[in-house]
Protein backbone atom coordinates (compact mmCIF):
# COMPACT_ATOMS: atom_id res chain seq x y z
CA UNK A 1 0.00 0.00 0.00
CA UNK A 2 1.43 3.59 -1.37
CA UNK A 3 0.24 6.83 0.25
CA UNK A 4 -0.05 8.01 -3.92
CA UNK A 5 -3.07 5.16 -3.66
CA UNK A 6 -4.65 7.18 -0.67
CA UNK A 7 -4.63 10.47 -3.03
CA UNK A 8 -5.98 8.39 -5.97
CA UNK A 9 -9.08 7.72 -3.90
CA UNK A 10 -8.66 11.68 -2.53
CA UNK A 11 -8.75 12.93 -6.23
CA UNK A 12 -11.70 10.55 -7.21
CA UNK A 13 -13.79 11.76 -4.58
CA UNK A 14 -13.52 15.21 -5.82
CA UNK A 15 -13.70 14.60 -9.43
CA UNK A 16 -16.44 11.91 -9.17
CA UNK A 17 -14.76 10.91 -12.55
CA UNK A 18 -12.37 8.46 -13.05
CA UNK A 19 -10.19 9.97 -16.25
CA UNK A 20 -10.86 12.99 -14.55
CA UNK A 21 -9.21 12.00 -11.73
CA UNK A 22 -6.38 10.57 -13.36
CA UNK A 23 -5.63 13.46 -14.81
CA UNK A 24 -5.50 15.31 -11.42
CA UNK A 25 -3.03 12.91 -10.14
CA UNK A 26 -0.68 12.88 -13.80
CA UNK A 27 -1.14 9.40 -14.10
CA UNK A 28 -3.01 7.43 -16.83
CA UNK A 29 -6.34 5.80 -15.79
CA UNK A 30 -5.22 2.17 -15.72
CA UNK A 31 -2.96 3.23 -13.20
CA UNK A 32 -5.49 4.66 -10.86
CA UNK A 33 -7.78 1.71 -11.37
CA UNK A 34 -4.86 -0.41 -10.19
CA UNK A 35 -3.86 1.81 -7.18
CA UNK A 36 -7.89 1.19 -6.06
CA UNK A 37 -7.58 -2.37 -6.75
CA UNK A 38 -4.89 -2.36 -4.38
CA UNK A 39 -6.09 -0.53 -1.63
CA UNK A 40 -8.99 -2.98 -1.87
CA UNK A 41 -6.79 -5.88 -1.74
CA UNK A 42 -4.71 -4.39 1.41
CA UNK A 43 -8.13 -3.70 3.58
CA UNK A 44 -10.11 -6.96 1.93
CA UNK A 45 -12.88 -4.64 1.61
CA UNK A 46 -14.46 -3.38 -1.45
CA UNK A 47 -14.11 0.62 -2.01
CA UNK A 48 -15.77 1.76 -5.30
CA UNK A 49 -19.11 0.91 -6.46
CA UNK A 50 -18.33 -0.80 -9.40
CA UNK A 51 -19.99 0.46 -13.10
CA UNK A 52 -19.09 1.42 -16.37
CA UNK A 53 -18.97 5.12 -14.94
CA UNK A 54 -18.09 6.37 -11.42
CA UNK A 55 -21.26 5.66 -9.30
CA UNK A 56 -19.71 6.01 -5.68
CA UNK A 57 -18.47 4.28 -2.71
CA UNK A 58 -19.17 1.94 -0.54
CA UNK A 59 -20.05 2.03 3.12
CA UNK A 60 -16.32 0.71 3.76
CA UNK A 61 -15.01 2.94 0.92
CA UNK A 62 -16.66 5.95 2.88
CA UNK A 63 -14.39 5.17 6.00
CA UNK A 64 -11.71 4.70 4.16
CA UNK A 65 -11.90 7.54 1.90
CA UNK A 66 -12.53 10.24 5.91
CA UNK A 67 -9.26 8.40 6.96
CA UNK A 68 -7.23 9.07 3.67
CA UNK A 69 -8.64 12.38 3.67
CA UNK A 70 -6.74 13.02 7.05
CA UNK A 71 -3.79 10.93 6.25
CA UNK A 72 -3.24 13.39 3.46
CA UNK A 73 -3.92 16.21 5.17
CA UNK A 74 -1.63 15.23 8.65
CA UNK A 75 1.54 14.66 5.35
CA UNK A 76 1.20 18.04 4.35
CA UNK A 77 0.80 19.54 7.55
CA UNK A 78 4.13 17.38 8.68
CA UNK A 79 5.70 18.81 5.59
CA UNK A 80 5.08 22.67 6.37
CA UNK A 81 6.16 21.97 9.46
CA UNK A 82 9.47 20.82 8.50
CA UNK A 83 9.71 23.09 5.83
CA UNK A 84 9.55 26.16 8.10
CA UNK A 85 12.29 24.82 10.53
CA UNK A 86 14.41 24.94 7.32
CA UNK A 87 13.45 28.04 5.54
CA UNK A 88 10.13 29.48 6.80
CA UNK A 89 6.91 28.69 6.53
CA UNK A 90 6.02 27.70 2.65
CA UNK A 91 3.02 26.05 1.55
CA UNK A 92 -1.11 26.66 0.59
CA UNK A 93 -4.00 28.01 3.03
CA UNK A 94 -7.03 27.50 1.57
CA UNK A 95 -10.13 29.11 3.38
CA UNK A 96 -13.66 29.43 2.56
CA UNK A 97 -15.75 31.99 3.59
CA UNK A 98 -19.63 33.35 3.58
CA UNK A 99 -19.78 36.03 1.12
CA UNK A 100 -20.99 38.50 3.26
CA UNK A 101 -17.64 37.98 5.06
CA UNK A 102 -14.95 38.34 2.01
CA UNK A 103 -15.19 41.93 2.08
CA UNK A 104 -13.36 42.12 5.15
CA UNK A 105 -10.93 38.94 4.49
CA UNK A 106 -7.80 41.23 3.25
CA UNK A 107 -7.36 42.54 6.70
CA UNK A 108 -6.55 39.08 7.72
CA UNK A 109 -4.64 38.17 4.27
CA UNK A 110 -2.74 41.06 3.96
CA UNK A 111 -0.43 40.96 7.47
CA UNK A 112 -0.31 37.56 7.10
CA UNK A 113 0.82 37.16 3.26
CA UNK A 114 3.49 40.16 4.91
CA UNK A 115 4.57 37.95 7.72
CA UNK A 116 4.37 34.58 5.18
CA UNK A 117 5.33 35.91 1.90
CA UNK A 118 6.01 32.10 0.26
CA UNK A 119 2.92 31.00 1.46
CA UNK A 120 0.07 30.68 -1.36
CA UNK A 121 -3.54 31.54 -0.47
CA UNK A 122 -6.82 30.31 -2.32
CA UNK A 123 -10.48 31.76 -1.27
CA UNK A 124 -13.29 30.28 -1.76
CA UNK A 125 -16.83 31.74 -1.62
CA UNK A 126 -19.02 28.79 0.25
CA UNK A 127 -22.16 28.48 2.11
CA UNK A 128 -21.49 28.10 6.07
CA UNK A 129 -22.21 24.39 5.74
CA UNK A 130 -20.18 23.81 2.94
CA UNK A 131 -17.65 25.37 4.86
CA UNK A 132 -18.12 22.77 7.81
CA UNK A 133 -17.83 20.17 5.45
CA UNK A 134 -14.55 21.09 3.72
CA UNK A 135 -12.87 21.49 7.16
CA UNK A 136 -14.20 18.14 8.12
CA UNK A 137 -12.92 16.35 4.47
CA UNK A 138 -9.78 18.34 4.94
CA UNK A 139 -9.83 20.23 1.44
CA UNK A 140 -10.04 23.75 3.38
CA UNK A 141 -7.52 24.98 6.47
CA UNK A 142 -9.73 27.64 7.56
CA UNK A 143 -12.95 29.26 7.55
CA UNK A 144 -14.55 32.47 7.97
CA UNK A 145 -18.80 32.27 9.03
CA UNK A 146 -20.82 32.75 12.06
CA UNK A 147 -19.95 31.73 15.37
CA UNK A 148 -23.19 32.06 17.44
CA UNK A 149 -26.43 31.10 15.02
CA UNK A 150 -26.25 27.34 13.84
CA UNK A 151 -24.25 24.66 15.90
CA UNK A 152 -20.92 23.96 14.74
CA UNK A 153 -19.78 20.85 15.11
CA UNK A 154 -15.86 19.58 15.88
CA UNK A 155 -13.90 23.10 15.32
CA UNK A 156 -12.43 25.35 17.43
CA UNK A 157 -12.68 29.45 16.93
CA UNK A 158 -11.12 32.25 17.03
CA UNK A 159 -13.73 35.65 16.89
CA UNK A 160 -13.41 38.36 14.81
CA UNK A 161 -15.97 40.87 15.30
CA UNK A 162 -19.89 41.40 15.85
CA UNK A 163 -21.88 41.92 12.63
CA UNK A 164 -25.07 43.99 12.73
CA UNK A 165 -27.48 45.20 9.52
CA UNK A 166 -28.24 48.39 7.61
CA UNK A 167 -30.61 48.92 5.18
CA UNK A 168 -29.73 50.16 2.02
CA UNK A 169 -32.14 52.25 -0.01
CA UNK A 170 -32.41 55.00 -2.25
CA UNK A 171 -32.59 58.46 -0.54
CA UNK A 172 -35.90 59.53 -1.24
CA UNK A 173 -38.40 61.36 1.31
CA UNK A 174 -39.61 58.49 2.85
CA UNK A 175 -35.99 58.14 5.00
CA UNK A 176 -35.55 62.03 4.64
CA UNK A 177 -33.46 62.98 7.64
CA UNK A 178 -33.79 59.36 9.34
CA UNK A 179 -30.42 57.71 11.03
CA UNK A 180 -32.26 54.21 11.50
CA UNK A 181 -35.44 51.90 9.83
CA UNK A 182 -37.03 49.55 11.33
CA UNK A 183 -37.27 45.70 10.16
CA UNK A 184 -40.91 46.21 9.58
CA UNK A 185 -40.03 49.48 7.39
CA UNK A 186 -37.60 47.30 5.29
CA UNK A 187 -40.25 44.82 4.30
CA UNK A 188 -42.45 47.07 2.65
CA UNK A 189 -39.33 47.78 0.20
CA UNK A 190 -38.47 46.56 -3.29
CA UNK A 191 -36.27 44.35 -1.88
CA UNK A 192 -33.64 41.88 -3.43
CA UNK A 193 -31.86 39.45 -0.84
CA UNK A 194 -29.39 36.62 -0.62
CA UNK A 195 -31.30 33.27 -1.14
CA UNK A 196 -31.71 30.91 1.80
CA UNK A 197 -29.08 28.63 1.18
CA UNK A 198 -27.09 31.70 2.78
CA UNK A 199 -27.26 31.56 7.08
CA UNK A 200 -26.91 35.13 6.46
CA UNK A 201 -30.55 35.47 4.71
CA UNK A 202 -32.18 33.11 7.75
CA UNK A 203 -30.34 35.45 9.72
CA UNK A 204 -31.96 38.21 8.14
CA UNK A 205 -35.62 36.28 7.69
CA UNK A 206 -35.26 35.41 11.65
CA UNK A 207 -34.78 39.05 12.57
CA UNK A 208 -38.15 39.90 10.17
CA UNK A 209 -39.92 37.56 11.91
CA UNK A 210 -39.02 38.59 15.72
CA UNK A 211 -40.56 42.34 13.74
CA UNK A 212 -43.70 40.82 12.67
CA UNK A 213 -43.22 41.04 9.32
CA UNK A 214 -42.27 38.82 6.54
CA UNK A 215 -40.19 39.61 3.63
CA UNK A 216 -41.39 39.22 -0.18
CA UNK A 217 -38.25 40.19 -2.62
CA UNK A 218 -38.33 40.82 -5.73
CA UNK A 219 -35.13 39.29 -6.31
CA UNK A 220 -32.52 36.58 -4.76
CA UNK A 221 -28.95 35.59 -5.48
CA UNK A 222 -26.38 34.03 -3.75
CA UNK A 223 -23.71 36.43 -4.69
CA UNK A 224 -22.82 39.47 -2.84
CA UNK A 225 -21.54 41.53 -6.00
CA UNK A 226 -25.20 41.11 -7.79
CA UNK A 227 -26.96 42.64 -5.16
CA UNK A 228 -24.24 45.50 -4.73
CA UNK A 229 -24.73 46.28 -8.84
CA UNK A 230 -28.63 46.31 -8.15
CA UNK A 231 -28.57 49.13 -5.37
CA UNK A 232 -26.06 51.26 -7.63
CA UNK A 233 -29.59 51.53 -10.36
CA UNK A 234 -32.96 52.23 -10.19
CA UNK A 235 -35.24 52.36 -6.35
CA UNK A 236 -33.72 48.48 -5.32
CA UNK A 237 -33.37 47.99 -1.51
CA UNK A 238 -31.77 45.21 0.43
CA UNK A 239 -30.57 44.35 4.37
CA UNK A 240 -26.91 43.38 4.62
CA UNK A 241 -24.22 43.49 7.19
CA UNK A 242 -22.93 46.49 8.23
CA UNK A 243 -19.22 45.85 6.39
CA UNK A 244 -20.89 45.92 3.29
CA UNK A 245 -20.28 49.31 3.36
CA UNK A 246 -16.71 48.70 3.16
CA UNK A 247 -16.78 47.21 -0.22
CA UNK A 248 -19.98 49.27 -2.26
CA UNK A 249 -17.92 52.57 -0.49
CA UNK A 250 -19.86 55.67 -1.04
CA UNK A 251 -22.61 55.42 -4.02
CA UNK A 252 -24.75 58.79 -4.31
CA UNK A 253 -28.35 58.59 -4.15
CA UNK A 254 -28.12 55.28 -1.64
CA UNK A 255 -28.81 55.46 2.14
CA UNK A 256 -27.00 53.16 4.45
CA UNK A 257 -29.40 53.03 8.01
CA UNK A 258 -29.01 50.70 10.73
CA UNK A 259 -32.09 48.71 11.37
CA UNK A 260 -33.67 48.73 14.71
CA UNK A 261 -36.34 46.74 16.04
CA UNK A 262 -34.73 44.96 17.09
CA UNK A 263 -31.20 45.90 17.01
CA UNK A 264 -29.51 42.34 16.18
CA UNK A 265 -25.83 41.39 16.17
CA UNK A 266 -24.26 38.22 15.46
CA UNK A 267 -20.74 36.98 16.08
CA UNK A 268 -18.27 36.23 12.87
CA UNK A 269 -15.71 34.18 13.66
CA UNK A 270 -12.20 32.09 12.14
CA UNK A 271 -12.87 28.27 12.46
CA UNK A 272 -10.22 25.53 12.09
CA UNK A 273 -10.66 21.71 12.66
CA UNK A 274 -10.72 20.45 16.45
CA UNK A 275 -7.77 18.48 16.67
CA UNK A 276 -3.91 18.50 16.84
CA UNK A 277 -1.38 19.10 15.78
CA UNK A 278 -3.46 22.07 13.99
CA UNK A 279 -2.06 22.58 10.68
CA UNK A 280 1.02 25.10 10.33
CA UNK A 281 -0.36 27.23 7.63
CA UNK A 282 -3.47 27.58 9.89
CA UNK A 283 -1.84 28.06 12.66
CA UNK A 284 -0.20 30.93 11.19
CA UNK A 285 -3.64 32.52 10.10
CA UNK A 286 -5.13 31.99 13.62
CA UNK A 287 -2.36 34.15 14.90
CA UNK A 288 -2.50 36.47 12.86
CA UNK A 289 -6.26 36.58 13.76
CA UNK A 290 -5.65 36.86 16.90
CA UNK A 291 -3.72 40.35 16.91
CA UNK A 292 -5.78 41.88 14.44
CA UNK A 293 -8.48 44.50 15.96
CA UNK A 294 -11.08 43.60 13.16
CA UNK A 295 -14.07 45.63 14.07
CA UNK A 296 -11.31 48.73 14.79
CA UNK A 297 -9.94 48.13 11.42
CA UNK A 298 -13.60 48.24 9.72
CA UNK A 299 -14.33 51.65 11.68
CA UNK A 300 -11.27 53.22 10.54
CA UNK A 301 -11.67 52.44 7.01
CA UNK A 302 -15.51 53.13 6.73
CA UNK A 303 -16.20 56.06 4.35
CA UNK A 304 -18.40 58.42 6.09
CA UNK A 305 -19.49 58.74 9.39
CA UNK A 306 -20.02 55.33 11.33
CA UNK A 307 -24.16 55.07 12.26
CA UNK A 308 -24.48 55.57 15.82
CA UNK A 309 -26.38 52.50 16.49
CA UNK A 310 -23.36 50.46 15.11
Amino acid sequence: MLIRHFEYLVALAQERHFARAAAACNVSQPALSAGLRHLEESFGVPIVERGYRFEGFTLEGERILAWARQLLAERDALAQELGAMRQGLVGHLRIGGIPVVLPTLALLTTPFAELYPRVRISVTSLTSREIERGLHECSLDVGLTYLDNEPLARVRSVPLYREQYVLLTPANERFAGRTTATWAEASTLQLCLLNHTMQNRRIIDANFHEAGVTPDPMLETNSVLTLASHLRHGEWSSVLPHTITYMLGDVPGLLVLPLVEPLATHEIGLIFPDRDPVAPVASALISVARNVDIDGALRAMALGPVPAAL
